[in-house]
């Protein structure tokens, strides 16, 4: 039995006395000993080494002491495995050398052997669990089809997305061929995890903001929903789509167990949209952790104020940014645990 359970009874929307806490991102670089760790290791030797990575996992465990532990890793080891080559260069991000355009080079990608592809994920989740010993629930995390779509197609990070977009609209056929791939994919990949103990996963659909609501549905939450009702029987599923408010009320009635919501959408509004019931979570700005921590708590008890206790996990609006001092991320967590209704 998980001691610290609150993270998962707001997923079955039980009555709590305070919501949970935690952060995107949490596993990362605003924390002095994972850039310790950085200075010795390369991104993708820090996810493909089960060591590594559940070291990093359990550190905000130990420094900021949020409700839930977020597995570190990273949603590209998804195409890696699929047989897409991806780089990460320091102060550009992921790149892709040889995008994908064609029908042909969506026939070249594979649906991997989880097991053999991605081994290492599941082997820093027998690590994780064990170092954790039931204090916190675990999360496992993959990209939304559609997200890990854009960095394939784009070969690169972008603020628009065009030739993604492009290619979804000058080769349908091809697009929804590599989406269902991905889709098929994610589902093994999700289901693996939870096998090997994680308590709950969420899907980030980073880029979903990109399409205009009516292709949101065609190229992003169709697939999203294939996940989620692959996965619901499993285990209790978040589903996060940044910029996506025009989203929630369908997404309201899928299987999902919770939505994220970013900082653009009000508590007042997502609530509305959700029609009120399934549980929410976020949506601080990961920029406000930069304001005085008086101001810090009180905007967190604002925002719980807003969303209610129950039926709520306290979170960002997106992952929290490499810039915010650990006693700024402290004074987030300690704000909810110091919440009085």
């Amino acid at each position: 039995m998980i001691k610290n359970d609150l993270f998962l009874r707001a997923l079955n929307n039980e009555t709590v006395d305070r919501p949970p806490v935690w952060m995107m991102r949490q596993a990362g670089r605003y924390l002095p000993e994972f850039r310790a760790l950085r200075e010795k290791y390369d991104f993708f030797t820090r996810c493909k080494t089960p060591e590594l990575a559940s070291e990093i996992t359990v550190q905000p465990i130990r420094i900021v002491k949020p409700d839930a532990a977020i597995l570190f890793s990273d949603i590209l080891v998804v195409p890696q495995a699929m047989g897409i080559h991806v780089e990460l260069e320091d102060g550009i991000g992921p790149l892709i050398p040889n995008p994908i355009r064609s029908m042909k080079d969506v026939e070249q990608t594979r649906i991997p052997d989880i097991n053999e592809s991605l081994g290492y994920v599941m082997d820093a989740i027998d690590m994780t669990k064990e170092k954790l010993n039931n204090e916190v629930p675990l999360i496992g995390f993959a990209g939304s089809p559609w997200t890990i779509f854009c960095y394939a197609v784009e070969g690169k990070g972008s603020k628009s997305f065009d030739k993604a977009k492009g290619f979804c609209f000058s080769e349908p056929v091809a697009a929804h061929a590599l989406l269902q791939k991905i889709t098929d994919t994610t589902i093994l990949y999700l289901k693996e995890k939870v096998k090997h103990g994680v308590n709950a996963v969420q899907i980030f659909d980073s880029w979903g903001g990109m399409l205009s609501p009516t292709d949101y549905q065609e190229f992003s939450w169709q697939y999203i929903n294939q996940i989620v009702e692959a996965l619901a029987n499993d285990t209790k599923v978040i589903v996060f789509g940044k910029g996506c408010w025009f989203a929630l009320s369908d997404m309201a009635k899928s299987k999902a167990s919770a939505l994220g919501v970013d900082w653009t959408c009000s508590p007042k509004n997502a609530r509305y949209l959700t029609g009120g019931k399934i549980t929410l979570q976020g949506n601080f700005d990961p920029s406000r952790l930069l304001s005085p921590i008086p101001t810090i708590k009180k905007m967190v008890h604002e925002m719980i104020d807003e969303f209610g206790k129950d039926n709520y996990i306290v979170n960002l609006g997106h992952g929290i940014l490499p810039n915010i001092p650990v006693d700024h991320a402290k004074a987030f967590i300690d704000a909810v645990k110091e919440y009085k209704n």
